[in-house]
């Protein structure tokens, strides 16, 4: 089976909505029916999402779906940096990664870094869900221009984002 390939950057910078293939056991797992608080990262599940807030009283503790992610080290999506770039210019793009990562995660609390490691010519960072890895990929694209190639596997949640300078 080949890989789908469904992104295309514009001069709009709109994304494509994913439909999901299949049920994401993480989102799954991590929607209480009632109201509950994350005992690692403190974010709150009420009315049916995850936010950044003050935990009712009666709350539970249930970990939530990026610290579950994190825990088992199981991401959601993976970006990799690529070209003589990001040798020259390291230090900017992890701060531009950092910041990207602060935005989403400021609003959306399940959307974060997992880890950012340096390789020769490369800068690998995991992700614990696909929309912060596109929008990374897309904060790079239109800050650096570059390559971005971005495959998501039609039997996985997840994304693999390369994006490439030389």
């Amino acid at each position: 089976m080949k890989d789908h390939i469904v992104h295309r950057h514009s001069a709009t910078r709109h994304e494509p909505v994913l439909e999901p293939r299949h049920a994401d056991p993480y989102l799954e797992a991590g929607k209480p029916t009632h109201d509950a608080v994350c005992p690692d990262c403190g974010a709150v599940f009420r009315q049916g999402r995850w936010t950044w807030g003050h935990a009712p009283k009666h709350a539970a503790h249930e970990r939530c779906p990026a610290c579950l992610r994190i825990r088992d080290h199981f991401p959601g999506g993976y970006v990799t940096l690529r070209g003589a770039f990001v040798d020259a210019h390291r230090e900017e793009l992890r701060q531009l990664v950092a910041s990207r990562e602060a935005h989403e995660k400021a609003e959306h609390p399940l959307e974060r870094l997992m880890s950012v490691k340096d390789g020769p010519h490369a800068i690998e960072i995991s992700t614990t869900g696909t929309h912060l890895a596109r929008h990374i990929a897309s904060a790079l694209k239109a800050t650096y221009d570059g390559h971005v190639n971005t495959r998501y596997l039609p039997d996985e949640n997840l994304v693999r984002v390369v994006w490439t300078r030389q």
